[in-house]
């Protein structure tokens, strides 16, 4: 194989690399990140502490308490009222309950979730979930701190549906493609990268090339998760729309722009490194040493004249 065409292969083996790191990035971080549920609540732990957070879960839970007062005295309540139930609501989320009673819902719901989709026999149905035993939780918490009422608050179990049965089927579909996808695109971007660097007529340019290729491609993963946060809270409905969706987005994709500026600087570290190698890293050429001159030829008798 000449050189030429050595180095075409590897240029090309090279660019695969360059091009799957981000994608076995993304496919990894999915199935290991927000996948897990331990992980999914401890990065969801705290915005509880988040201002825009807490005055949505505020919201729904003032609307939510609002209902049930409707509901109970057969009539809407007042705006009196209704403006005291959001303050009490506001003032509970700053509270120890609320935090526990977050944590307990956020893994409720990612188990329920995580169930449904490796399970195959869920399709065509719903994920629903029973949150009473959170509302017991937080109903036993605001006991314990002396919370006026706190032991009169009902506890009912109704299903809650999560997903409906066309996202949740969806959801699966790709969560069986990423389960593959999170093994196999990383071992291939690895393969392709010592392939391009073995067959290459220079193999230090090579690897000058796979660094650069790295690189650029956690740029890439790194504008791919700006540009998702954007997609991703303007297409959220009305209610979980704003600030709010914004924060839980950031919580989620913070490990995976760690590991993209991480492929950015492990790039330009190899990269540099083969490159001032090449540049720095060859032996000084020793000149042959000069032929010492000759010795000067004896000089000629001269003739004496008589």
């Amino acid at each position: 194989m000449t050189p030429r065409l050595r180095d075409a292969l590897s240029g090309v083996l090279i660019v695969l690399a360059g091009l799957l790191a981000p994608c076995a990035t993304l496919a990894a971080w999915a199935m290991h990140g927000p996948a897990d549920t331990g992980r999914y609540v401890a990065a969801m732990a705290p915005l509880a502490d988040d201002p825009d957070v807490r005055d949505a879960a505020a919201d729904r839970l003032g609307a939510g308490f609002a209902g049930f007062v409707d509901e109970a005295t057969a009539g809407p309540v007042s705006g009196t009222v209704r403006l005291f139930v959001r303050d009490a609501a506001r003032s509970f989320t700053r509270t120890e309950a609320f935090h526990e009673g977050w944590d307990a819902a956020n893994r409720t719901v990612h188990a329920a979730v995580l169930r449904a989709l490796r399970d195959d026999g869920a399709a065509g149905r719903a994920v629903t979930v029973d949150l009473a035993p959170v509302t017991e939780r937080v109903r036993d918490r605001l006991a314990e701190d002396h919370v006026p009422f706190a032991r009169r608050i009902p506890v009912r179990h109704t299903a809650v549906t999560v997903l409906p049965a066309h996202e949740a089927d969806r959801l699966r579909k790709g969560y069986r493609v990423l389960d593959v996808a999170a093994f196999w695109l990383p071992l291939a971007a690895v393969v392709f990268a010592v392939a391009g660097i073995a067959v290459a007529a220079c193999r230090r340019r090579a690897v000058t090339a796979a660094g650069i290729g790295t690189a650029l491609g956690g740029a890439l993963l790194a504008l791919a998760v700006l540009v998702g946060r954007r997609l991703t809270v303007a297409e959220l409905p009305g209610p979980v729309d704003g600030p709010a969706a914004g924060a839980v987005y950031d919580a989620l994709t913070q490990t995976l722009r760690t590991a993209s500026w991480l492929l950015v600087a492990l790039g330009l570290t190899v990269a540099l490194a083969s490159w001032l190698t090449g540049r720095y890293g060859r032996p000084p050429r020793h000149r042959p040493p000069a032929e010492p001159p000759g010795e000067p030829a004896p000089p000629r008798p001269t003739r004496t004249r008589l």
